[in-house]
């Protein structure tokens, strides 16, 4: 669970930055955190600490958190990112519940194959010509604070090396 003092930040930083008042789960649960606060929330949620299930992809795929869904199959959907760490910045997650890369079954390397292709099919309808990054975050030092397989995709700038 996240701390008030987290919390009132986010909702501050929120408020400074949309016209919304109430910002959306993503929000309060991590997304406008500094990067210190996103490495301890990643330590929390390894510990199961973190926020309970159903995790906020859970809540996109059952549509009861609003998102900017581009994509979408039986399998799989794609959204743009709240906070994007650049110019194009979208999320590929499963309809299935894996928690981790690391903790997906030999019998996923099919899923785990299509998740990289609609994340190549998006990547070509947004634009991406001159190339994009692919992010899975894996676990505390992964710095994977929402345990539900994600895949990001970045694009529209320059990526810099190393990325962190």
């Amino acid at each position: 669970m996240l701390s008030r003092q987290v919390l009132r930040r986010c909702f501050s930083s929120a408020l400074a930055r949309r016209s919304d008042p109430f910002p959306s789960a993503f929000c309060l649960e991590r997304r406008l955190c500094t990067k210190r606060d996103e490495v301890r929330l990643a330590g929390e949620a390894s510990e199961g600490r973190g926020p309970p299930a159903p995790t906020v992809f859970s809540r996109v795929i059952d549509k009861s958190l609003p998102a900017d869904i581009i994509y979408e199959d039986e399998r799989c959907l794609a959204f743009r990112d709240v906070a994007p760490q650049a110019p194009v910045h979208f999320l590929v997650i499963p309809k299935v519940p894996v928690p981790r890369i690391s903790a997906a079954a030999d019998e996923d390397a099919e899923l785990l194959g299509h998740l990289l292709v609609v994340a190549k099919n998006v990547a070509r309808k947004e634009n991406l010509d001159e190339g994009y990054r692919v992010v899975i975050n894996d676990g505390k030092h992964g710095a994977q604070s929402v345990y539900h397989l994600h895949l990001h995709v970045m694009g529209g700038r320059q990526m810099t090396w190393p990325p962190g």
